[in-house]
């Protein structure tokens, strides 16, 4: 795409080309937020992960030769082809770090947007699987809600470069190069769109919706499904903890965890009743074994009342005594909760009643601040205010729909099944971030009750920018064998390379 007109402002450099805008803006000298849109202005919609602005006092140049334009802080410089608008990325030094086929590395499909439409006429089926509780919508029908974007952005790596990031998945890969990934939430996939790379770079694409990575000798590239626009930031390090600085500084800082969470956490399926949990404390404690944490998992409510916030009065009759006497022990409790319900709990009633539910009328719209706002109200007057410790914040992806079945199905499949599910509840263009905001729900609520206990979130799905609630992501139910610890330690580096710190899996 040949460049038209380029103009220089004080916020960046906005470029014309014959099909589009590009935009380059200099976060800092060592990130540079990229933009391309076909549309007449760029989308004014805020970003769910990146949080702050571009630092004012970044000092940048723009140069023009016969063939290039040339952007440049102190530590970047991107060359533009003035035929193809082909990016050349390089350090001060003139080194190249990488760069796009010469031919260009941005491509904008231009897409009807798709969203459910629950009337009248839907149904509803509740079922259980070995995940828990899952209500299905039924004659949902589908409407054209808006137009957006296929998005593609692609990279001529180079021969020895290793890649690193995207989150944690489950086939232990390390290095990413050879490999094709797709990325969407599920049970043991969480997502982080985030490469690092061994020439010391780093890419971070601000996109929500289902992605795909993709690297082999016919291309390489990071695929967004719906977009209103191509969105990504360029980071130079070169150390790879410089370019996790930068992350961090854009999309916000990671809270000291407690000293405990960083100990030895037990959890069975299940513990079920009070008496039964100090029990095992004890029974450690008189063993001297090591124990910081003990969880309750799931059923803590009363009969099949799944996802309610509250403890069974029978089987748990004094909370408030249990954690004292857990902390006499110096052991924290944690506590499962899920964003899905089961219908006829007081939580589901009072979610339902004030219309902050999803489509399939059990699990809680946290894109809604006023849902995030009485979901976590429900939680401190059922849970957090008998002293509990922390949060087992279960299911965040929070659909999925191959979680059965004797056979694993194709990676393509299992994309098609699970993105498809989550597309008919959330919009397409924000499938990969309930995690987040649920995250963010729990976080903000518990510190605004109070600031004497620091937060503790488990949860099982992951964004970038998620780390500034205190989230830990774990791997999910992996199988407890060591074929499968082994490729958990190259998923747990993978993920923290993205910048998100907190990272743990099942041991047995």
């Amino acid at each position: 795409m040949p460049i038209l007109n380029h103009t220089r402002q004080p916020d960046g450099l906005y470029i014309q080309s014959d099909q589009g805008w590009l935009a380059l803006t200099p976060y800092t000298s060592r990130m540079i937020r990229v933009r391309y849109t076909l549309e007449p202005t760029f989308s004014a919609k805020s970003s769910l992960v990146a949080v702050t602005e571009p630092e004012t006092a970044v000092s940048f140049q723009v140069h023009e030769t016969p063939d290039n334009l040339i952007f440049s802080t102190a530590e970047v410089t991107i060359n533009i082809n003035k035929n193809t608008a082909a990016f050349t990325y390089l350090d001060n030094q003139g080194c190249v770090l990488t760069k796009e086929p010469d031919r260009g590395g941005k491509t904008l499909e231009k897409i009807d947007v798709v969203v459910s439409v629950f009337d009248e006429a839907t149904t509803l089926e509740s079922r259980e699987n070995a995940d828990g509780v899952r209500v299905d919508a039924r004659n949902v029908h589908q409407k054209v809600d808006r137009q957006a974007y296929h998005t593609k952005l692609e990279f001529e790596w180079v021969d020895g470069e290793a890649l690193y990031g995207l989150g944690s998945h489950e086939e232990g890969m390390f290095n990413l190069r050879g490999q094709h990934q797709y990325l969407y939430q599920q049970n043991m996939k969480a997502v982080v769109p985030v490469l690092l790379s061994t020439r010391g770079y780093g890419i971070f694409v601000d996109s929500c919706s289902l992605m795909t990575f993709h690297d082999d000798a016919y291309g390489s590239y990071l695929w967004s499904d719906v977009d209103d626009e191509l969105d990504y930031y360029f980071i130079y390090g070169p150390e790879f903890d410089q370019i996790v600085g930068q992350l961090r500084q854009l999309t916000g800082p990671s809270p000291m965890l407690p000293k405990w969470a960083f100990g030895y956490v037990q959890s069975k399926e299940r513990y079920v009743t009070q008496a039964e949990l100090i029990e095992i404390v004890q029974e450690y404690r008189q063993r001297q074994l090591p124990l910081d944490c003990i969880v309750l998992d799931w059923k803590s409510w009363t009969g099949d009342l799944w996802g309610q916030k509250t403890f069974d009065p029978d089987r748990f009759p004094a909370p408030n005594q249990m954690t004292k006497d857990l902390h006499k022990l110096n052991a924290r409790l944690m506590v499962s909760i899920w964003p899905i319900m089961q219908s006829g709990g007081d939580n589901w009633k009072e979610l339902n009643e004030k219309g902050l539910l999803l489509g399939n009328q059990a699990t809680y719209d946290a894109f809604n601040p006023e849902a995030r706002a009485c979901y976590w109200q429900q939680a401190n007057n059922g849970l957090f205010s008998h002293g509990i410790d922390a949060w087992w914040t279960d299911c965040t992806e929070p659909f999925e729909a191959d979680w059965k079945g004797a056979i694993k199905p194709e990676p393509e499949e299992r994309m098609l099944i699970n993105a498809g599910e989550a597309k008919r509840y959330l919009d397409p263009e924000l499938i990969n971030a309930y995690s987040l905001l649920h995250s963010e729900g729990i976080y903000t609520g518990q510190r605004q009750v109070t600031a004497e206990k620091r937060v503790v979130n488990l949860t099982r799905s992951a964004s970038l920018g998620q780390q500034r609630y205190a989230a830990i992501t774990w791997s999910g139910d992996v199988a407890a064998n060591w074929q499968t610890l082994r490729r958990q330690i190259a998923d747990g580096l993978n993920f923290c390379a993205t910048g998100v710190p907190y990272w743990t899996t099942d041991i047995g």
